[in-house]
């Protein structure tokens, strides 16, 4: 099983990896987490979450331990796309410079986060259609970002797993 969720993985991956990108420009990057990987950021996460005194790295640190794999989606290095809309709360794109953050670097232009959700969304729907639990989560992004795992102003993690039932659902926050 550990190896076709690994090809599940790489769909998902490819899936990202195609995802329409705004003006076509592609500032996305993915990375495939298994085996001790895993279990490195699982660790991470919860001390993480220790240290910060942020509820619920432990709960999802758990999810990621027991996952087959997890596909991390960053936005990194990215220009904004010149539309000066607005969006990201700058008249004008030149205004926008993205400093570190407590956890990732922002402001970021919307329309290449944008980009990244869609880039996410159509990961998640390909494990939807093969039939893999996964679930899009913001925890295990920041950790991944912080530990170096994978560069990136904007990273986000969808484990998945293939079990009898979702791990990733009916989960109760630890106290």
């Amino acid at each position: 099983m550990k190896e076709t969720m690994l090809t599940v993985a790489g769909l998902m991956e490819l899936s990202a990896r195609t995802a329409p990108k705004s003006a076509g420009q592609d500032f996305i990057k993915t990375k495939i987490i298994c085996g001790e990987d895993l279990k490195k950021l699982a660790d991470a996460m919860e001390q993480y979450g220790k240290e910060k005194g942020a509820p619920n790295f432990d709960r999802d640190g758990d999810n990621v331990r027991n996952s087959d794999a997890l596909l991390l989606v960053s936005l990194a290095g990215h220009k904004p796309l010149g539309l000066n809309c607005g969006a990201c709360g700058y008249s004008l794109c030149s205004e926008l410079k993205p400093r570190e953050g407590p956890e990732f670097a922002g402001p970021l232009c919307a329309w290449r986060v944008l980009d990244l959700g869609i880039a996410l969304g159509s990961a998640a729907k390909t494990a939807g259609i093969l039939n893999a639990d996964n679930r899009i989560m913001y925890r295990p992004g920041v950790v991944a970002r912080k530990i170096g795992m994978i560069d990136g102003e904007l990273v986000v993690g969808i484990p998945i797993s293939a079990t009898g039932k979702s791990i990733y659902f009916d989960r109760v926050a630890k106290k």
